[in-house]
């Protein structure tokens, strides 16, 4: 037995990927004054439909909130090598967003400014996004 089934991205993360086709990361500004990215669908504060059309622009920089190093990198993850998950709230977003930070262990702080390393080629995916690297330098 088998239940095929793909999910649609919906208008809101749908405009979210799309952005980061091209190279821009997108937010929503939540009605309490916060800047979520990525977007959720609906507004924590009052359980209001996001619109995709409301959308803004956060910077591809950020700090580092939080991270735990992956020693051993599984199958589908984004390194064959060591790497670090980490939480990242970018330039203009007061939430954070998990994805890789490409850096050496004894290099990794809370509160390091990361850039985003844009992959070679963008479909309108979350990888996209390569990883976080340590800005610059």
């Amino acid at each position: 037995m088998e239940f095929a089934y793909t999910r649609s991205t919906g208008p809101v993360v749908g405009a979210f990927l799309t952005g980061l086709r091209g190279q821009k990361v997108l937010g929503y500004k939540a009605s309490d004054g916060s800047v979520v990215c990525p977007p959720p669908e609906f507004d924590a504060a009052n359980n209001a439909p996001v619109i995709a059309g409301e959308l803004i622009e956060v910077g591809p920089e950020g700090v580092v909130t939080s991270w735990s190093w992956n020693p051993l990198p599984r199958p589908g993850n984004p390194f064959d090598r060591p790497f670090a998950w980490a939480l990242v709230k970018l330039d203009g977003a007061t939430s954070s967003m998990l994805h890789a930070l490409d850096a050496p262990r004894d290099g990794i702080t809370t509160g390091m400014r990361v850039k985003v390393r844009w992959a070679d080629e963008r479909v309108g995916f979350i990888n996209d996004i390569a990883c976080f690297e340590p800005a610059g330098g």
